[in-house]
């Protein structure tokens, strides 16, 4: 697979109609080009200093994440940036695209949870941020959160503010804090709220609303994703070796 082969690639995946939605917004792009030849495929969340040195550790050729590296955290993309030049490492992240696409974030990890996809929600720039999952035979909270912990190899928080048996799901991996889209999800008759991020209202909202609440980190709610994506290309480029980059547990 060529760059250029990629490139088509991402037009082709998500469309040219959606990505022009966020076109300049920094939701995705190229932070570095290098080799012209991609061989081996490498994924993770995020884009640090860490995950960089690994994709040159395993002779990445091509770095997939769903973050940019973060521009408030000054002088680290700059760092970032010479070690993938120094390596010809090619990066490229997708991140609201991805969390919209049928393929992406949310559907991904409620498929590996058992869930089926129902319905979206959280609209933003409009981007689905959101999904509504559904299973056929209820479950107790207690054996979701299991589920989710075993999944996700982290603990997570969870608040069990209700004693209705699990059917509905509402998810929104990463950043999924706000009281709005808790809202949303409540409104459409979900039992429990899933994301990677809290803050105080977060909790108060669910206790408020009597709706149960799992957190997760913001990381690893939202590597599934970027693993279907990295899988797709497989299966169209089956030359390509793909890997998962590990990252740290840390939020």
């Amino acid at each position: 697979m060529l760059v250029k082969d990629f490139e088509n690639f991402i037009i082709n995946t998500f469309t040219k109609e959606k990505l022009d939605i966020v076109k300049g917004e920094g939701e995705y792009g190229f932070t570095n080009k290098g080799k012209e030849e991609i061989s081996k495929v490498g994924y993770c969340t995020n884009l640090t200093i860490e995950s960089a040195n690994e994709a040159v550790r395993n002779n990445v050729d091509l770095l997939i994440t769903h973050h940019d590296a973060w521009e408030w955290m000054i002088g680290m993309k700059e760092e970032i940036l010479e070690i993938l030049k120094e390596s010809d490492i090619t990066h490229f992240f997708i991140h609201s695209p991805l969390d919209d696409a049928e393929f992406g974030t949310n559907t991904s990890i409620l498929r590996k949870l058992g869930f089926k996809v129902i319905d979206k929600f959280a609209l933003e720039d409009e981007m689905y941020c959101g999904r509504i999952g559904e299973i056929d035979e209820p479950m107790e909270f207690n054996q979701l959160v299991n589920n989710i912990e075993n999944l996700l190899e982290e603990p997570v928080k969870s608040w069990n503010n209700n004693n209705r048996p699990i059917k509905k799901i509402g998810v929104v991996t990463g950043a999924g804090f706000s009281a709005t889209d808790m809202k949303e999800a409540i409104d459409l008759g979900c039992d429990v709220y899933f994301t990677g991020e809290k803050i105080l209202y977060t909790v108060q909202y669910a206790e408020y609303r009597k709706i149960n609440l799992i957190v997760g980190s913001h990381t690893f709610t939202e590597i599934f994703g970027v693993e279907t994506l990295a899988k797709i290309i497989k299966d169209k480029y089956s030359e390509v070796e793909i890997l998962k980059i590990s990252e740290g547990h840390i939020e």
